[in-house]
């Protein structure tokens, strides 16, 4: 299966759909699955006054429009983790919902809410601070972009792995009504809807959108026969448009989020054969319960000045949960937790971007501030041993960034750019022992203040050439950072919980984009040195799992991308990537093994959450049946080499390949009934796999989070 995959991939390249259609050009024309991927590909991530075409741009970015993301059936940000080249967002499965995204090799093995990711996630130009609370059920998607490669210049810091930009759909001066409702595997009841149209005609617009999920769980629980993984997910997202003439636009959102269910369906290899079987056999099921709301108010003004447009977008974003789950995987009590976060974060980004000749200004100033509480206790050996502690960070963040494109003619563009950030973050924590937190309350005895602030500049240099209208080629260097800090789940009292230092990334990237047509042809190379590494070292300990936050190493990450699409007929569609990532460790200044040394036996491990290849290919049908009926039939398959997941290289991901495929009817501009199926080759992945003591467990006592297996749904949509 693998050499006939390379063989593929190796001649084809990720295919991308509109990314960014006015939502008045959406309602006027719906489009077959292989028009919408002959179309325009927009992007918003360069945050000019204007989207523009992604085979324009001088960057690495998979785009996926609003029509792609219905026909691949995408309910969350995992959906998409097979189908970008470098690239895996996974769930890492602890509790649900916690992103542990990784792109070119970069990327986290944690639930401690404290440590900033590596690749940062923007929702309606809001950053979400914190990984918790990312991978849960989304809908009414107007684009998802995956921008590879560090993003500070425009993103700040903490995109040194990479960026994610999601964007909802705004409210339409034309009526509109969408409605889905599926069923599948699980059993997994969902529905949603979306009504928009004007209140006052191009003045006001308004939209209200609903999603509902009920799931009766996909795994069995072997303890006591019943089913696992419930869920229950409710989410309401209203928005106002208000027009002022051709020159002002505000856009309003508000969301609501809530979801409750079981805790995180782990299995122990102690008891179950790796990759070998969905079975799990827990004594307790654990609960998950989440609740959150956002408000984001972006403003667009154009300005004389440079035929400009300013730019404001203010969030705010309040996320609580919490959640248990039975740790060790086992029908005895050897380990229990039970995981507290109350976070609430202000945001704020004005920025003007216009051209003066052959000059494009983008500029801007940010700052964002969140207030973090956490709270963990771990019910070891049966009530044993009770263990609890947390802690409090406040941070504060301010950004300021400049960048230029100079047009040096028709073929040549100059790119020149830099950023400057200052962030503080001030602590409370107390480490795990008995009675130090109240999780509840999320009151902790704290054993360890302090505070520390960071500061960094992100400058970036590049040349664009583009010999014709279908063809460019580009070169840059950029520098990322990734901020410093703090454990918030400190496990050791002799340990400090920090501070630790930030990380530092210099990144060399050449690409080339190529139009044939409706075809494309993308490709990009890297190379990307890390300094003062951040890691979670993972080790097993005597309250079941410790997790020290350390500058461990330098390391050099290299390696190729390669996307696109062919028509091969106008209405049959072939797409694929292909993506390799090399890593290595320059200098070891940490013993990873954990056994008491650091020498070359440290050196020789490999990066964990590393995947050497990934590569997919798919195929995409349409056929009309009569006047008023379409067939589309879309098909993909997908690899993921095997990685480690822990620093010392005990814990490991198996390699896999994803089969999907999906049937859709559509009768006129309005009806479409499809049926679809995800993973068919019923592959037996996991979140994570962290190793535990032999104590709990037995030999081979992991932590090892399921993710699910085949899942076959229907679904049925309409659009007036």
């Amino acid at each position: 299966m693998r050499s006939y995959l390379l063989a593929s991939a190796a001649l084809i390249c990720s295919g991308t759909a509109v990314a960014q259609d006015s939502a008045d050009e959406t309602a006027e024309r719906p489009v077959s699955a292989t028009e919408a991927l002959a179309g325009e590909i927009v992007v918003t991530a360069t945050k000019k006054g204007y989207g523009e075409d992604v085979q324009d741009v001088a960057v690495a970015v998979t785009a996926f429009g609003e029509a792609q993301l219905d026909a691949m059936f995408v309910q969350d940000l995992q959906s998409l983790s097979y189908d970008v080249p470098n690239v895996q967002l996974d769930d890492v499965g602890t509790a649900p919902g916690y992103a542990n995204f990784t792109i070119r090799g970069l990327g986290i093995n944690s639930t401690i809410p404290s440590i900033d990711p590596t690749v940062g996630v923007f929702v309606d130009g809001i950053y979400l601070g914190i990984n918790a609370g990312v991978v849960l059920d989304n809908f009414d998607l107007a684009g998802v972009e995956v921008l590879r490669g560090p993003q500070g210049l425009l993103f700040g810091r903490n995109v040194t792995g990479g960026a994610v930009v999601v964007r909802t759909t705004q409210p339409n001066f034309e009526p509109r009504l969408n409605a889905k409702a599926s069923v599948e595997t699980g059993l997994k009841k969902t529905i949603s809807g979306t009504v928009t149209g004007p209140l006052i005609d191009e003045v006001l617009a308004a939209k209200i959108a609903v999603y509902y999920s009920d799931d009766d769980g996909y795994f069995r629980n072997q303890f006591d026969g019943k089913s696992f993984g419930r869920s229950e997910n409710l989410i309401i997202r209203p928005a106002l448009s208000i027009k002022g003439g051709e020159d002002f636009r505000m856009d309003v959102r508000y969301e609501h989020g809530e979801v409750k269910g079981d805790g995180a369906p782990v299995q122990s290899h102690a008891l179950f054969p790796r990759n070998s079987t969905f079975d799990i056999s827990l004594n307790f099921p654990g609960f998950y319960n989440a609740k959150w709301d956002q408000a984001i108010v972006e403003t667009n003004v154009d300005v004389g000045f440079g035929e400009g447009v300013v730019t404001n977008i203010a969030g705010y974003r309040h996320f609580r949960s919490k959640a248990a789950s039975d740790i060790d995987g086992t029908p005895n009590s050897f380990f229990h937790g039970y995981f507290n976060i109350d976070q609430s974060q202000i945001s704020d980004e004005l920025r003007y971007a216009g051209r003066f000749n052959d000059l494009e200004i983008t500029s801007g100033l940010y700052y964002f501030t969140q207030d973090l509480r956490y709270g963990e206790l771990r019910n070891l050996v049966g009530g044993a041993s009770i263990v609890s502690g947390g802690g409090t960070q406040d941070q504060t963040t301010w950004g300021v960034f400049a960048s230029a494109d100079w047009h040096l003619n028709d073929a040549i563009t100059l790119n020149l750019g830099g950023r400057y950030s200052w962030e503080r973050k001030a602590v409370a924590i107390g480490t795990l022992r008995k009675n130090g937190c109240n999780i509840d309350t999320l009151i902790c005895a704290t054993n360890f203040t302090d505070s520390e602030s960071w500061k960094g500049f992100t400058p970036k240099i590049g040349l664009q050439w583009k010999p014709d209208e279908n063809t460019q080629l580009y070169g840059l260097y950029t520098r990322g950072f990734r901020s410093g800090g703090y454990n918030l789940r400190n496990t050791d009292p002799a340990v400090p919980a920090g501070p630790f230092d930030q990380e530092t990334q210099d990144s060399f990237e050449v690409g080339a984009k190529k139009e044939f047509g409706p075809s494309h042809v993308n490709l990009a190379a890297f190379y990307n040195t890390v300094k003062d590494l951040q890691r979670e070292i993972i080790l097993p300990g005597p309250l079941g799992v410790s997790q020290v936050i350390r500058n461990t190493a330098d390391a050099t990450f290299a390696g190729l991308e390669v996307e696109g699409l062919f028509f091969l007929l106008p209405n049959l569609v072939l797409n694929g990537h292909v993506g390799y990532v090399h890593g290595k460790y320059d200098e070891i200044r940490f013993d990873l093994t954990g056994d008491g040394l650091v020498n070359d036996k440290d050196l020789d491990l490999k990066l964990p959450r590393l995947s050497p290849w990934t590569y997919g290919a798919g195929l995409t049908f349409d056929h009309e049946l009569g006047s008023s009926l379409t067939a589309t039939a879309r098909v993909s398959i997908t690899h993921r080499d095997a990685a480690r997941f822990t620093d010392n290289n005990v814990g490991f991901l198996d390699e896999s390949e994803i089969l999907d495929a999906s049937l859709t009817l559509a009768t006129g501009n309005h009806w479409r009934f499809s049926a679809y199926g995800r993973n068919l080759l019923n592959e037996v992945t996991i979140g994570g796999d962290t190793p535990l003591p032999v104590s709990f467990g037995g030999a081979g006592a992991s932590l090892s989070p399921l993710n699910r297996g085949r899942v076959i749904g229907g679904e049925v949509a309409v659009t007036f």
